[in-house]
This record gives structure tokens, sequence and C-alpha cells, in this order.
């Protein structure tokens, strides 16, 4: 594999070999490609075997078909000796203010409900106060890094790891293998069809934790998506069932913007939102005389 432009590693067969990997991956012959696309199914065989060389506007046309990533995108580009289109910018870059306001805005609204934004490694980018209390009492303390409704500085607090970790909220979770494979094979499915370094570290890095069965090296890339998986966890002797939404943003023209995702947590029923009404008051009320007596000794 060779680098190309801005380190990126570019597929030393040429874009043929990743818009057939890509086709494959959506589960479309080249026939039924080719009539999305309205070209022939002959010039997709040869763009694939490298017989014909696409052009820029072929690449996106195929691309937007096949529902292929803003990172992958620019990977195909490269590959074809054309230079990426889309830009990568960072959340804290002065140029997206307007989208850490519009963050801010959907994380500040679901109080008193934990919500948070990560990317797509799963690293918190951003979260609630409401998620930062709720790791505070889970984990002893807020990890390192973390203020609310304030973009996280590097190294970021992982999920993953957060979740895998028996240090961590694995040991607050009760239906932890349920969750954690759930998480895990989303993680596995991005890898097998996303060159991601990153993602494979971290894959093995949390499959490294003790306790972690080892059958789920083997990803189980045929398990059927949940409808619903609620996340049973111990807040103080009181189980509770939560389940999450995740919001992207529609129609993003950056990588990190499409590679961004809010998620937010609900009660999954009306215990447990009675339950968490009660025990956010009682964590509230302790991080409020925590404040106050930093305040005073101020």
């Amino acid at each position: 594999m060779a680098t190309g432009r801005n380190g990126a590693a570019v597929e030393p067969g040429g874009a043929g070999p990743l818009l057939r990997r890509w086709r494959e991956s959506r589960h479309l012959s080249q026939l039924e490609l080719a009539l999305e696309a309205e070209v022939s199914a002959r010039h997709i065989s040869f763009l694939e075997t490298g017989k014909a060389t696409p052009s820029r506007e072929m690449l996106l046309t195929l691309s937007n078909v096949l529902d292929v990533p803003l990172r992958e995108r620019n990977l195909l580009l490269l590959a074809a000796g054309y230079a990426p289109i889309y830009g990568e910018t960072s959340l804290d870059d002065p140029r997206m203010s307007q989208v850490r306001s519009v963050i801010e805005v959907m994380l500040r609204s679901n109080e008193p409900r934990s919500a948070l934004a990560h990317d797509r490694h799963w690293n918190v980018v951003m979260a609630n106060e409401a998620f930062l209390r709720f790791l505070t009492v889970a984990l002893g303390g807020t990890p390192e890094g973390l203020a609310p409704l304030q973009v996280a500085q590097p190294p970021r607090p992982n999920i993953l790891h957060l979740l895998f970790d028996p240090d961590g909220l694995r040991k607050v979770v009760v239906n932890w293998e349920a969750s954690a494979r759930s998480l895990l094979n989303q993680a596995q499915r991005r890898l097998a069809w996303a060159r991601d370094d990153t993602l494979k570290k971290l894959i093995a890095d949390v499959l490294a934790y003790p306790g972690v069965p080892s059958r789920w090296r083997e990803p189980d890339l045929e398990a059927p998506h949940a409808l619903i998986l609620p996340m049973e966890l111990d807040l103080g002797g009181k189980i509770v069932r939560m389940f999450s939404t995740v919001t992207t943003v529609a129609t993003p023209h950056d990588v990190t913007l499409e590679e961004l995702h809010v998620e937010v947590f609900y009660p999954a029923d009306a215990e447990t939102e009675a339950t968490l009404e009660s025990y956010e008051k009682q964590v509230a009320g302790l991080f409020g005389d925590r404040e106050e007596t930093r305040r005073r000794r101020g």
C-alpha cells in the first residue's frame, strides 16, 4: 500500500478494487449498480478490473449510489490519481463555531438526560452536565479533559474503553455482555468495510481487557441488529434500563461532520424514569454542594 497526498494510504491497484469492495459491501451486482448510476454494466466491469480509467465525476456518481463515506471517497479519488475534495475540520476550529453552537443546543436541551457527541472511534468530543455527573459517580471521578458543553481535548475519553475496562463503566452495567458485544459488533462491522488502522487497534485493545470472552475476537458480522437493546445500570443498588438514540448530520460536506454522532440516553420504562428523577436530584444536589464549597474556598 503506497502513500499519497497528506500521508493518506493509496490502493496500489487503483480505484477498481475499492469500487468492487464497496459494491459488494452494498450487495449489488454490476448490473444493479450500472442501472442506478445510468451507465453500462460493461463499463462498471472495466472500471473494477482497471481496463478503463474512471473520471472524477464518475467516481463521485458511483460513490453517491454506493453511499460511500466522505473519508473513503477521498481515498477513492486518491487511488484514481485525483485530489481529495472533502475537508476534515477540527471541531474546535473557528470555522466550526456554528456547528459547535448547534451541538451545544442539542446537548443542553436534553438535560437532565445524559447526552454526548462522539466521533467515529467513539471518542467523547462534547457532553452535557448530566452525562459528566453520571461518569463522575460511576467512575469515582470525571475523566480529564471533559467539561460541560466544551470540546474535549485529546486524549479524549473513549466509550469502548470505558465500557470494556473492569474499572470503568463495566462495573455498573448489569447486562454487560449483551451491551458490550453489541457495541463491539458495530465497531467490527465498521472495520469490515472501512480501512481504519486506528479502529483496528482500538478493537484489539478492548479485546485484551481481562474477562472479555475469547470468542469475541471472531467478528459476528451476521448477527441480527437488535431493534432496541436497553442498557441495564446499577445505580446505587437500583437497576435502571436505558436506551439511546443517535443523531447524525444530514448531507454533510466535511469528514468531521459526517463522522460526528450525538447520542442521547432515555429511560426504557416508567419505573426507570421515576428512579432517574430521584437519582438526578440527589446527584445534582451533591454536585451543587461541592460547587458551593469550591466557591467558598476560592
